[in-house]
């Protein structure tokens, strides 16, 4: 039986009339028992009509009854005491009158439980049983996803807000002339509802695969009915600033916006431009596709890059490519396919010139895979994709490659600029030298450099001056026109700019240093100093 009280019959009875559904009627009656709203529906709806008639059937026979003893003698009518009426089973047969009723009454019922719920549009009533979840099932054991939970994601159109506001009026008068109270705020969501009755069944479906709250892995559900699309619209009249045209989004009449409006609107308002109860609609919500969707997995690793040809993301000029392959793509490939995701992102700490070399333990890079179909693989596994990343080009090598948090990606970012790097660097200079011009450079500790944009990357990057620190240097003599030059530096600092000056956009610079020009002929990044991802064992 259903935990409903007797203050529920009023509610009950105004809603029956108006065309709501037995499950609709439950979210009203603020019945939070979700058994309830997994029974059939029918099942729910004879409760429902049994629970109100009781009172009814009650007052009557109250009124037809005959007194068993007279007051004065103890005497008793001898006409009630003849011999007891045929069952009621019997009487249906014998009776052609109340067959012809009941026959009557089936017909009523069968009508009443095929018109569609003027509140929940259906959706409570057709799209929340066995078909559905069987559909949701084949959906995701056919796109292969891998999964230990899930939750379920259910998107409504918004003028069911609409309709469940004039129902909530409509019963609201009837409760207050009652003497009783009843807040909005309880009354049971739709979507509360509808995941009750589905949670249970898509667990079955998917062998018991636990549908939670919060899950890496979410089903999506989207229901639309055209046929009561202009029920909100009527809202952008009276609370013109909660509808605001955004470039995302097709359709100003979000569920956000609509609940917005509907907070600010008076009753009498709302009244005048929306019938109460709402008015009963032909058919029943669409249900679009079912959309899968895994929640990004994050990978990390340090890549050494040996060619001084290669681009760290893909390289494209005016739309055209200028080089057959990237860092970013060597990486990304074997990756993508090991999850099967859908697409990456892809960020690295700094990153380095085409024709410059990151040798050392590499530089920290970090993938954010998109709706993987596979989230996890075993230490081994990981090893396994590691070794194949390697295997596949000589241009590369990655190292301590992982699964990481998203909270771990802000490792990799954070303090960037206090962070230092070392590079070693062949230049050459102009005027002859010997050891002993260059040794003073040794000497040389937190030289202070204020660095205008480069021309080179000025199409991508703010016009700004910005201060770096050359930390300290070392030079290593080849010939009378040629040294290395190692630096260690505050991350952020552009080398080449330091070395040939930039036009004078970096001061100081090395040609100032030199009183000649100079200009770089090589570069290597040797190391960057970021203590992030964790080193993993060889």
């Amino acid at each position: 039986m259903l935990p409903l009280k007797e203050k529920d019959k009023p509610i009950i009875q105004k809603l029956l009339a108006a065309g709501c559904c037995a499950r609709c009627i439950l979210r009203f009656c603020c019945l939070s028992v979700q058994a309830a709203y997994r029974q059939p529906a029918q099942e729910t709806m004879k409760e429902l009509k049994a629970f109100i008639a009781v009172k009814e059937n009650t007052k009557h026979q109250e009124s037809v009854a005959l007194p068993s003893t007279q007051e004065n003698n103890g005497s008793y009518d001898a006409a009630a005491s003849e011999a007891p009426a045929d069952p009621p089973s019997k009487r249906a047969k014998l009776d052609p009158s109340e067959t012809a009723a009941q026959t009557g009454e089936s017909a009523a019922g069968q009508l009443e439980e095929s018109r569609v719920c003027v509140v929940c549009l259906g959706i409570l009533q057709h799209l929340c049983g066995t078909e559905q979840a069987t559909k949701i099932s084949e959906t995701v054991k056919k796109e292969k996803y891998e999964f230990d939970t899930l939750v379920l994601s259910v998107s409504l159109p918004a003028q069911l807000c609409v309709r469940e506001h004039s129902c909530w009026l409509h019963v609201k008068k009837e409760v207050r002339e009652k003497g009783l109270v009843l807040d909005k705020d309880d009354v049971i969501q739709v979507k509360e509802a509808f995941k009750w009755i589905m949670q249970g069944l898509v667990a079955k479906e998917l062998k018991g695969v636990a549908v939670v709250s919060k899950s890496m892995f979410e089903i999506g559900l989207e229901f639309i009915h055209l046929e009561t699309d202009s029920d909100c619209h009527f809202l952008a009249k009276s609370c013109p600033d909660c509808f605001r045209p955004t470039k995302n989004k097709q359709s100003v009449f979000t569920r956000m916006a609509v609940v917005k409006a509907l907070e600010k609107i008076s009753d009498a308002t709302f009244l005048q431009h929306y019938p109460c109860p709402p008015p009963q609609p032909a058919s029943c919500c669409l249900p679009l596709d079912v959309q899968c969707l895994h929640m990004s997995v994050f990978i990390a690793g340090r890549y050494n890059k040996f060619c001084r040809s290669l681009p760290q993301t893909p390289w494209v000029i005016d739309g055209e490519r200028k080089m057959e392959s990237s860092v970013e793509e060597l990486i990304a490939a074997p990756i993508l396919s090991a999850f099967r995701a859908d697409g990456f992102n892809f960020s690295s700490s700094g990153r380095e010139d085409v024709d410059v070399r990151t040798l050392g333990n590499g530089r920290p890079f970090a993938m954010e895979l998109l709706n993987p179909h596979r989230s996890r693989l075993t230490k081994v596994d990981m090893k396994q994709l590691q070794e194949e990343i390697n295997t596949l080009s000589d241009k590369i090598r990655v190292r301590d490659l992982q699964m990481v948090t998203r909270e771990a990606m802000s490792h990799m970012k954070e303090g960037e600029e206090e962070k230092t790097k070392s590079y070693m660097a062949l230049v050459w200079t102009q005027k002859p030298i010997q050891r002993e011009d260059i040794v003073f450079i040794d000497d040389i500790k937190d030289l202070i450099l204020d660095q205008k944009t480069p021309l080179r990357v000025l199409h991508r990057r703010a016009l700004a001056v910005r201060q770096r620190v050359v930390h300290s240097m070392s030079t290593r003599f080849v010939d009378s026109h040629h040294f290395y030059l190692g630096l260690k530096t505050q991350a952020g600092t552009y080398i080449k700019e330091f070395v040939h000056g930039d036009f004078g956009r970096t001061k100081p610079n090395l040609c100032q240093l030199l009183k000649t020009d100079v200009d770089i002929l090589e570069l290597d990044v040797e190391s960057v100093d970021v203590d992030w991802p964790p080193a993993i064992p060889e």
